[in-house]
């Protein structure tokens, strides 16, 4: 069998990754658009949960394309058969939570699905770990926990309705435990930073894309009018906002993550990006939620409880990985950064009483001040120094 091309210090994404990360982006917006037909607080858990499956789904690959090229061999077969399993997963997202006869087979599809993926993980990971008896055995660690995670999985999928809730959460959090554990007990290795950090910055721009992609959505075939111009408007600002107030600390976390060596750099990877990147991308499609919902409320009274959970809590979620982000990375937070997702949950009873397009301008406006602070905080302290 051929062996692995192991990847170099130096090593960045290729156009095969970038590729992988398109599938995502369809699930990304098979979730969203599955929330905003039915929105209700049960309806954002649920999103929660199969955003968690292609989070697992996508993560795993960057971890084994950090390794080795996924774009050329046995791999890139792997990542192939993986790619179309994941395409399928996203396809069935909206009915995976109907309930009553003849809805358990979109369950199963997701599941063994989600299975496919995992287990030519585990295969990849263990040809690529056959001369490393470490990763071997860290490999080996995180299969049985993930193994195990698979018997909630198949059951909430033959019991439906809120077992199916409950058993699923369970299973997603045998599952990521696992992977902690792995980490914790065992390591996993870092080869090129580079591409981690790269890799990750390119899924929060995918994330951030959906923002911009729920415009059209919420606008549909209706009439543009001048409240439609300006919410469009608005909501790209909002995603300029989300956008520079990750990367304008990214640079610095990358950097944190080149300096460190061995086993702390896998530590610090798959804390600061493998964790916390999760609430960043969940918080983005919620904002995207939220973002439907008031264009498809512009002109109808005040903004529901739902847009409104979705757009200010989104918001306070993606700041309050963006924090996560930093203190496991820089180890430093500034008093603002900390602060920020408080005042946007504070926010959040405030836009409900507003009409739908000043609650995104409030959004917009508090996003504009909370940049133009840190900024000022940054020169002084630069200046200081």
């Amino acid at each position: 069998m051929a062996r692995p091309v192991v990847t170099a210090e130096t090593h960045r994404p290729t156009l095969f990754e970038v590729f992988f990360d398109l599938v995502l982006v369809f699930g990304l917006i098979r979730v969203t658009s599955f929330m905003s037909e039915r929105p209700a607080p049960v309806t954002l858990v649920q999103g929660l949960l199969v955003l968690m499956l292609l989070w697992n789904s996508w993560l795993v690959y960057a971890w084994l394309g950090n390794s080795v090229r996924i774009d050329v061999g046995p791999s890139c077969a792997g990542v192939t058969v993986a790619m179309g399993a994941i395409f399928l997963i996203a396809l069935v997202i909206p009915e995976v939570w109907e309930t009553g006869p003849g809805t358990t087979m979109p369950r199963l599809i997701l599941v063994l699905s989600y299975v496919v993926v995992r287990t030519i993980q585990f295969i990849l990971f263990h040809w690529v770990a056959s001369d490393d008896p470490r990763m071997l055995r860290t490999v080996r660690l995180y299969a049985f926990t993930t193994a195990l995670s698979w018997i909630p999985l198949v059951l909430g999928a033959a019991f439906g309705g809120t077992p199916q809730i409950l058993l699923w959460a369970a299973a997603l959090l045998v599952d990521m435990s696992g992977g902690v554990l792995a980490l914790l007990l065992s390591g996993w290795p870092v080869r090129s930073p580079g591409h981690f950090v790269e890799r990750h910055g390119l899924v929060v721009i995918i994330a951030l894309g959906e923002s911009l992609i729920s415009v059209s959505a919420g606008v549909g075939t209706q009439m543009i009018r001048g409240q439609t111009l300006v919410a469009g408007l608005l909501t790209l600002s909002v995603t300029g906002g989300l956008y520079w107030l990750y990367f304008a600390s990214a640079g610095n976390a990358g950097r944190a993550l080149t300096t460190r060596s061995g086993l702390r750099r896998g530590f610090v990877a798959g804390n600061a990006y493998s964790v916390a990147h999760l609430p960043l991308l969940a918080g983005t499609i919620y904002v995207a939620l939220g973002v439907e919902e008031v264009l498809a409320e512009l002109g109808h009274g005040r903004l529901g409880w739902i847009p409104a959970t979705a757009l200010f809590g989104g918001t306070a979620l993606y700041l309050a990985g963006r924090a996560t982000f930093l203190v496991l990375s820089v180890r430093c937070v500034r008093p603002e950064q900390f602060l920020a997702p408080g005042v946007a949950l504070l926010l959040l009873p405030v836009g409900r009483h507003l009409p739908a397009l000043t609650a995104l301008g409030l959004l917009t406006a508090f996003l504009a001040a909370l940049l133009g602070y840190e900024a000022w905080t940054r020169r002084t302290s630069r200046s200081s120094d």
